[in-house]
């Protein structure tokens, strides 16, 4: 039995999942969450729609590194949706990445989308908030 089987069953519904497209990427959010310092996230609505699994309000995920070890638990508090061009300055720094700043938040997010070849000024995101439950 793994650490990740045990704590699906500590928190049923679970799902394990790294941030990001890149073992950089999955490592360092990865950190800023269980820092307390990334308390949202965001992705296309299109790919959520695609997703097996997809989180609901007071559901749980466990945060994988880039080697696939869990480092800390989220519990899903809101969710939303929302345009690329309509995110705030208070949703940016909840997303917890580099200076904290909307301008930073547009451009990582930005070459991210196109990078998943989604895009667009007006495209829709599925906007989620989350608590930290657990830090492994």
């Amino acid at each position: 039995m793994s650490l990740i089987d045990d704590l699906k069953r500590q928190y049923p519904g679970a799902t394990a999942w790294p941030f990001g497209d890149t073992p950089e990427m999955a490592d360092e959010l990865a950190d800023r969450v269980a820092k307390g310092i990334k308390t949202a996230t965001c992705c296309s609505l299109s790919s959520f729609k695609a997703e097996d699994e997809s989180p609901t309000v007071g559901s749980y995920s466990i945060i994988l590194n880039s080697r696939n070890e869990p480092v800390c638990v989220v519990r899903v508090i809101s969710m939303q949706i929302i345009r690329y061009c309509d995110v705030d300055q208070a949703f940016a720094q909840k997303e917890g990445e580099g200076d904290l700043s909307l301008r930073y938040w547009r451009q990582g997010h930005k070459d991210f989308f196109q990078r998943e070849g989604s895009f667009d000024e007006a495209m829709e995101l599925v906007a989620e908030e989350f608590e930290l439950v657990d830090v492994l």
